[in-house]
């Protein structure tokens, strides 16, 4: 087998630097052939996935956080024939790492073990418009207060996950709300809302089970639509994350479909997997087991 491996050093607070030793090491030890790729600056990744040769490599993995991988599978989906990819991996080393949870992968090892076994899995891809281009995302994408959160997330990376936590106790000062115009396959939503999210996958901000019921290869993406409510409302519920309880407060709807349309005033700023970029108005769609990952 012989990959190529794109590695962020300063995923994860730069833990990358001090772990990508390690990785080669393992990699060698199994047998592994691996052309490395060590990402200079934030979107580098999207570059050099963009300039691989697909064919030579039996998989391309990212060594990195949510964003890394989100840089690779746009480098490769925007420049290549899904049919012509060989299968994803990642070794998670970032502050979140929660579309890998879905494919059993909680640790670098785990990462790694998924590359020895050779299995893959299909997964859904999910894309975002923005001025007329699709934009990839397999883990989530949302709008309004948890963008925000990450926001102030990005700045307290060295914390890990609790960074997020952190992020949700500062912007709640803040709190604001927004109006907004949403048609999930033809059904129209208006309302005041706190925040959206369009999940691919179950967690956010690394072990938040954001859509408890979201699966990544069933061709449908999760929404979690929250309304207005008090700082209290929202105290008392954001602990309920981590159970993925917090349906019980009236203010959260959930729902699912497989095109959707928003628009909110004022414009929202995007967070495609974990990634601050794109705004309000867009359209989301799904694409069925659009690519492989190794799990």
């Amino acid at each position: 087998m012989t990959i190529a491996l794109i590695a962020n050093p300063s995923a994860g607070g730069k833990k990358g630097t001090r772990i990508i030793p390690r990785v080669e090491a393992l990699l060698r030890r199994h047998g592994i052939d691996y052309r490395l790729f060590v990402t200079q600056y934030h979107e580098h990744a999207l570059t050099i996935a963009g300039k691989l040769p697909p064919h030579r490599f039996d998989g391309i993995v990212s060594m990195g956080g949510d964003g890394t991988n989100f840089h690779v599978l746009n480098g490769l989906l925007k420049n290549y024939d899904p049919a012509t990819l060989p299968p994803l991996g990642i070794i998670p080393v970032g502050s979140g790492n929660s579309f890998a949870r879905d494919l059993g992968i909680r640790s670098t090892k785990d990462g790694l073990r998924a590359l020895v076994r050779g299995e893959t899995r299909p997964v859904d891809v999910c894309s975002f418009s923005q001025q007329g281009d699709p934009w990839y995302f397999v883990n989530l994408t949302g709008f309004g207060f948890v963008t925000d959160v990450a926001r102030t997330a990005h700045q307290l990376k060295r914390c890990g996950d609790f960074s997020y936590v952190l992020g949700v106790f500062y912007r709640l000062m803040g709190l604001r709300f927004h109006h907004m115009e949403l048609t999930l396959d033809g059904q129209r939503i208006e309302a005041g809302n706190c925040f959206v999210e369009f999940c691919n996958s179950r967690y956010t901000g690394g072990k938040m089970l954001m859509a408890p019921e979201a699966q990544i290869d069933d061709g449908w993406f999760d929404v979690v639509v929250v309304g207005p409510l008090s700082r209290l409302s929202l105290v008392t519920t954001f602990p309920k994350i981590f159970k993925g309880t917090h349906g019980e407060n009236p203010a959260v709807r959930f729902f699912k479909a497989k095109t959707a349309k928003v628009a909110t005033d004022p414009s929202k700023i995007l967070l495609p997997d974990g990634e601050i970029f794109g705004s309000t108005p867009t359209s989301i769609d799904i694409h069925p087991k659009l690519v492989r990952y190794f799990s």
